[in-house]
């Protein structure tokens, strides 16, 4: 054996697979797993895709296995919910919003109820203030990922789901802005200092808006130019974008907030309507895959251990609050009850979005990012898997989603 591995050039014998066979492994057991969860069970693709991630995060291999999460994954991470929280900006049409008033207040109103709800109804089952708050922080925003991603879909189209765009990308910047002011008041608590704690929200919030800005009126400088059922047009669309979030990494800005508010400023500064390729073409539809097997895989046996239950109520009381602030404010804001409910349902999942919100609480205050890890990891881990299925749901009760194709084995 050693001469024929000698004769082979082999470095070591046995020869061992290297990162790249596993990654690649991985994607086409997820791109498999999705074709089957749809065509078969009818479910979004992406819950296979989050399947094949909790299956390496059981093995021992999850995003979160050595206690920290991975630079390299999270890179993925931040690069996917760019693209998609771009694409889902592009879509939220402000004058809508200006001319609705009700829908602003309808936004508000299942965000601080949800807040509410969280924060005080943890407290109730034991968990301390801080981590309490820091809960209902972490869980204002809703996954963006998760809703536009099953949303083009299902090709949904409608009352609830345009306001079930819109209401995400409002409450994701009020969870971005709320994570900025938890930092801010934790900074105070460990060095006292109010100039930096009003400083760093401030900067992080401006920065993010100038950034966006630019983006936008690059990108719309650009397209202008360029036809985007052209592939190079879409790699070069896909740059500005990448290039952008890495302009906000290096200056510590919010990479959740700069892609959505370039995506919503663009939609909203220029006449001409944009049809973009979904997920930015194949480079973009592969590192959603990626996203969707990463943040699966986003949770360890320890933390579901100790802290589904606590997860559970979590997931419960941020229903509730939505559903009763949503069904409430119906009549008003121009849908039913039946609506209502649907929206609810299709806001409710946590997962992509809060695993920034959370690493960058792990980065600044570790402590408190530990003793967050058991509820937060267990969120993501439920929310993962049932969160697409509740958006079908919810766009089904709303009558708003496209029928499910046969497969062509069964049309046959």
């Amino acid at each position: 054996m050693n001469d024929l591995a000698t004769f082979l050039q082999f470095s070591a014998w046995p020869p061992r697979p290297d990162w790249l066979f596993w990654a690649s492994l991985t994607m086409v057991a997820a791109g498999l797993l999705g074709e089957f969860v749809n065509r078969r069970l009818g479910l979004p693709r992406v819950v296979g895709y989050s399947v094949i991630g909790m299956v390496l995060a059981a093995m021992g291999h999850g995003i979160f296995a050595n206690g920290a999460l991975d630079a390299r994954l999270r890179l993925v991470v931040d690069l996917a919910l760019a693209l998609l929280l771009f694409e889902m900006g592009s879509r939220v049409n402000l004058r809508w919003l200006r001319h609705n008033k009700a829908l602003l207040a309808a936004s508000a109103a299942e965000t601080a109820l949800s807040f509410v709800a969280v924060g005080y109804g943890l407290t109730l089952l034991g968990v301390s203030p801080l981590l309490a708050i820091s809960c209902a922080v972490l869980t204002t925003a809703a996954s963006a990922a998760v809703i536009g991603r099953v949303g083009a879909e299902l090709r949904a189209a409608g009352q609830v789901s345009e306001r079930m765009l819109a209401m995400a990308s409002l409450n994701t910047i009020y969870g971005v802005l709320a994570h900025k002011l938890l930092l801010g008041w934790l900074q105070l608590d460990t060095k006292g200092d109010w100039l930096e704690a009003v400083a760093q929200p401030l900067y992080a919030f401006i920065g993010s808006i100038i950034v966006a800005f630019l983006l936008a009126r690059l990108t719309a400088w650009l397209m202008r130019r360029l036809d985007l059922r052209n592939e190079n047009s879409v790699l070069m669309l896909l740059g500005l974008v990448l290039v952008a979030l890495s302009v906000a990494r290096v200056l510590n800005l919010s990479t959740l907030l700069v892609p959505l508010l370039a995506g919503m400023i663009l939609r909203n500064t220029t006449e001409r309507p944009w049809v973009w390729p979904r997920h930015f073409g194949t480079a973009g539809g592969v590192l959603v895959l990626m996203l969707f097997v990463a943040v699966g895989s986003a949770w360890t046996l320890q933390a579901l251990a100790s802290g589904a239950v606590l997860a559970i109520a979590l997931v419960l009381l941020r229903l509730l609050a939505k559903s009763l602030a949503l069904v409430g404010t119906a009549r008003i804001s121009g849908i039913d009850a039946r609506q209502g409910i649907a929206l609810a349902v299709c806001l409710s999942p946590v997962s992509g979005t809060m695993l920034v919100l959370f690493s960058e609480m792990q980065a600044h205050h570790p402590a408190v990012a530990a003793q967050l890890a058991p509820i937060i990891l267990s969120t993501i881990a439920l929310m993962e898997l049932i969160g697409p299925i509740a958006v079908q749901w919810g766009l089904r009760l709303a009558g708003e989603h496209q029928p499910h194709e046969t497969a062509p084995e069964a049309k046959r």
